[in-house]
C-alpha cells in the first residue's frame, strides 16, 4: 500500500509539471520527515553523490560527444561507410546503422547519434526514394546504441548506483551492442528487397573509397583508443573521458579544421546545461533512493517477488513491462536511478549477474528513448527531419520489436554479454 501511494505521489508531481530532478528530492525529502528520520540526510546525500570521482565522466564524455558533432565528424563517418556498402541492397540504410554504431562507439551519447547522423543520412535516404517513415524509425533507432555500445553515460549511471564496475559494463554492452546491429542491418536489407522503392547507388571506386576512409580514419582511431584503453586497463572510465574530450579537441580543431570559436562555446555551453540536468536528477534520485532504503522498500519487494514470482523468466517479463510502461513517462537516466535501487536486489536474489542485469535494463530503457510521449530521439529526429511525431513514431515499431528481440536472446543467451568481460 505504502509502494502504490509513494507511486501516485510521484506521477502526480510528474503530471502537474515538476521537473523530476525535483519531483524525486521532494519526494524523498518529505518521506524522511514523515518517516521521523533527520532531513539532513538530504543534503549528506547529495554531497556523497556528487563527490563521486566517477561521475566525472559524464560532463567529460558529454564535452567529447558535443565537439564531435559541432565539429561534423558524423559526416566524415557516414561519407566513409557509405562508400564501402552504399552499393549493396538498401546500402544507405545499412550505412546509416553502421555510422550510428561507429559514433556511439565514440560519443556514448544517444541524442547526438541520432543528431549527427540524421543530419547526414535523412536528405541523402529521403533522395534516394527511401520510405519517410522508414527512414525516421531507423534514425530514432540507431541512435539509441549511443547507450548501448561503449562508453555509455546511462552504464556509467547504473554503475555508480548499483557500485559495479563500469568498465565491465561497457565491456558487456559490446556484445549486445553488435548483435543488435546485425538485427538492424537485416531488417534494412530485408525492406529494402521486399519495398523497391529506393534507387540504388553505384559501387565507389577505389580512390573515393580511399579518400573517404582517410577522412574517417582519426576519428575511427578515437573509437579504438577508448575502447582499447578501457579494455587493457589503461584508462578508467573517467580517463578514457578526458582522453577522448583532447583527441576529439585535435581531431575537430586540428585535423579535420571543422571546429571554431564559436562552435567550442556552443559544445561547452550545451555540455553545461545537459550535466547540470543530469546531476540534479541524480542527486534528486539519491535522495529518493535514500527514503526507500529506510523504509526497506527494496527488502520489501524481494520479498514479495521472492514469494509470488513463480521463477526467473516471470521475474523478466514483469520488468520488462514496468520498464516499458515507465519509459511512456520518464526518461533514459530518471529510469535508471529509480528502478535500479529497487529492482537489482530481487535481481540478485533470483540469481542474476548484476553486470548482466545492468545490460538488460539498458536495453529496455534504449525503449523508453522512442517510445512516445517522451523518447528523446523521436523528438530528435523530429526536429531534424521537420516530420510529424506521429510518422517518426510509426516508423519506429518494427525497430522497437527488434530491441525487444535482442532483450529475449540475452536472457536466453547470457554470455551475449557476458562472455566479453568475464571469459575472454
Amino acid at each position: 500500500m505504502i509502494i502504490l501511494l509513494i507511486l501516485v505521489c510521484l506521477f502526480g508531481l510528474l503530471l502537474i509539471g515538476v521537473p523530476v530532478a525535483f519531483a524525486l528530492g521532494g519526494m524523498g525529502l518529505g518521506m524522511l520527515i514523515l518517516g521521523g528520520f533527520s532531513p539532513l540526510m538530504a543534503p549528506q546525500a547529495i554531497l556523497s553523490t556528487l563527490d563521486g570521482f566517477i561521475l566525472l565522466a559524464v560532463p567529460l564524455f558529454l564535452l567529447m560527444s558535443n565537439i564531435l558533432l559541432k565539429g561534423g565528424v558524423g559526416r566524415d563517418l557516414f561519407g566513409a561507410v557509405q562508400a564501402w556498402v552504399g552499393h549493396w541492397p538498401g546500402g544507405l540504410a545499412v550505412a546509416t546503422i553502421l555510422s550510428c554504431g561507429l559514433f556511439a562507439a565514440i560519443s556514448g551519447s544517444s541524442v547526438a547519434t541520432a543528431a549527427t547522423i540524421g543530419t547526414v543520412a535523412i536528405p541523402e535516404m529521403v533522395s534516394r526514394g527511401y520510405e519517410r517513415r522508414f527512414v525516421y524509425g531507423l534514425l530514432a533507432a540507431g541512435g539509441t546504441l549511443g547507450i548501448l555500445i561503449p562508453p555509455s553515460i546511462p552504464m556509467i549511471v547504473f554503475g555508480f548506483v548499483a557500485e559495479e564496475s563500469v568498465i565491465a559494463l561497457f565491456l558487456a554492452g559490446i556484445g549486445p551492442g553488435i548483435f543488435l546491429v546485425a538485427l538492424f542491418i537485416g531488417y534494412a536489407m530485408l525492406h529494402a528487397r521486399f519495398s523497391g522503392s529506393y534507387t540504388s547507388m553505384p559501387k565507389a571506386d577505389w580512390p573515393t573509397r580511399v579518400e573517404a576512409s582517410m577522412r574517417a580514419l582519426p576519428s575511427l582511431g578515437l573509437a579504438i583508443l577508448i575502447v582499447a584503453g578501457l579494455y587493457s586497463g589503461a584508462f578508467t572510465p573517467t580517463e578514457a573521458a578526458a582522453v577522448g574530450f583532447a583527441a576529439a579537441l585535435v581531431i575537430t580543431a586540428g585535423f579535420l579544421r571543422t571546429l571554431t570559436w564559436k562552435t567550442l562555446w556552443e559544445a561547452v555551453r550545451d555540455s553545461a546545461i545537459t550535466t547540470t540536468a543530469i546531476l540534479l536528477i541524480v542527486a534528486g534520485a539519491k535522495i529518493f533512493g535514500k527514503a526507500i532504503a529506510l523504509y526497506r522498500i527494496p527488502q520489501e519487494i524481494s520479498a514479495f517477488i521472492a514469494a509470488n514470482i513463480d521463477g526467473p523468466i516471470v521475474f523478466i517479463v514483469l520488468v520488462s513491462v514496468v520498464l516499458l510502461l515507465m519509459g511512456l513517462v520518464f526518461e533514459a537516466l530518471s529510469m535508471i536511478l529509480i528502478m535500479t535501487p529497487v529492482l537489482l536486489p530481487a535481481a540478485m536474489a533470483l540469481g542474476f549477474d548484476p553486470i548482466w542485469f545492468g545490460i538488460f535494463m539498458v536495453i529496455m530503457v534504449e525503449c523508453a528513448l522512442i517510445t512516445p510521449p517522451v523518447g528523446l530521439n523521436l523528438y530528435v529526429i523530429q526536429s531534424v527531419a521537420r516530420s510529424s511525431l506521429g510518422d517518426v513514431a510509426r516508423g519506429v515499431m518494427p525497430f522497437l520489436a527488434l530491441m525487444l528481440v535482442s532483450a529475449a536472446v540475452l536472457y536466453v543467451w547470457p554470455d551475449l554479454a557476458l562472455y566479453i568481460p568475464f571469459k575472454w
